[in-house]
């Protein structure tokens, strides 16, 4: 694609599909499928958690904006690529592609701040128990959720400026939505100085976070291993569920990083399918990780789909009985 001067717009070209003519509606159903579960399995655990008192402590809330982080993330991506399924040119203007890209690393930035505060409230409630209500007070915790989406997105905001003004070259984007392959597009290459920014995001918002949730988890373990089987056993049930989501968040981020700035030489179906997984795994795996591994919410969700069974059965029994006075 080219620059259309009527509209002042320059349009980019989505070059990473593979047989979209041939598999479209294939991609489509899947995608669809997976966005309507990832909305559905993310929005119930936020729900419940706002709906039940017994869940409003600072370690659900953090679940909660995980979920929704999850939910945010992945409506950035979905709609404009089901719409690129169906569609028969695959393009995006410059200005939209820059601010999925910004959206994208923005939320996957407030990830990485969003796991280090879970395992500081984590690591306050197991080693100072008597005084984590606190510590970990509304107003602390309202602070640190401001600062997991503030942060990021300020960070972001010299690279967005600096995308803007740079001159495109080339049109087709080797990817299926907008992330760091844009990089590639620029006619420039990219200065020192812009070299050592990225670098300087990159550990703000992965290293910093990482080696703080690392540093923290080694404090919870020796705490843990000095301590009844009690305490292991409740630092076991809050703690696993979080390693489990940074472990599997921190693989897929992996890619997007190597694959990508790395210039490392994969075959177009291989990047395709890694780049699927990226949008498609983690934000299913988080409810699942929640719904399953935390006790309290895999009590009220046992408790919901059984009031929704018993609801369902009383109508149908209900129905049933009318027809046949009916009859």
């Amino acid at each position: 694609m080219a620059i259309d001067n009527e509209f002042n717009e320059t349009y980019i070209t989505f070059g990473g599909h593979i047989e979209l003519e041939k598999y479209k509606f294939l991609y489509f159903v899947i995608m669809f499928t997976a966005y309507i579960l990832i909305l559905c399995s993310n929005s119930t655990i936020v729900c419940l958690i706002w709906i039940k008192k017994s869940l409003h402590e600072p370690m659900y809330v953090f679940i909660a904006a995980l979920l929704l982080n999850s939910v945010m993330f992945s409506t950035n991506i979905y709609p404009k690529l089901l719409m690129d399924f169906l569609s028969e040119k695959q393009i995006t203007t410059h200005s939209q592609c820059s601010f999925q890209g910004f959206i994208y690393y923005s939320l996957t930035g407030s990830e990485f701040f969003l796991l280090a505060s879970m395992a500081y409230d984590r690591y306050v409630s197991i080693s100072k128990p008597l005084q984590y209500h606190t510590i970990m007070r509304k107003a602390t915790v309202k602070i640190l959720l401001v600062l997991t989406w503030f942060l990021p997105a300020c960070q972001l905001v010299p690279s967005a400026v600096i995308i803007n003004t740079s001159q495109i070259c080339r049109f087709t984007l080797n990817g299926i939505f907008c992330n760091n392959a844009i990089s590639k597009l620029y006619c420039a290459t990219p200065r020192i100085s812009y070299l050592i920014y990225g670098v300087f995001i990159l550990i703000n918002t992965v290293f910093l976070p990482l080696l703080f949730i690392l540093f923290t988890y080694t404090k919870i373990f020796i705490i843990c291993y000095r301590s009844c089987r009690e305490v292991r056993r409740k630092a076991a049930q809050t703690c696993l569920p979080h390693l489990l989501v940074l472990i599997s968040f921190s693989c897929l981020c992996s890619y997007d990083i190597i694959i990508t700035r790395l210039e490392i030489s994969l075959s177009q179906t291989a990047r395709f399918i890694m780049t699927l997984q990226v949008v498609l795994y983690h934000p299913l795996f988080n409810p699942i990780v929640y719904g399953l591994k935390m006790k309290e919410i895999s009590q009220h969700l046992k408790r919901l789909f059984c009031q929704s069974k018993f609801k369902l059965s009383v109508r149908a029994d209900a129905r049933s009985a009318i027809i046949s006075f009916v009859i």
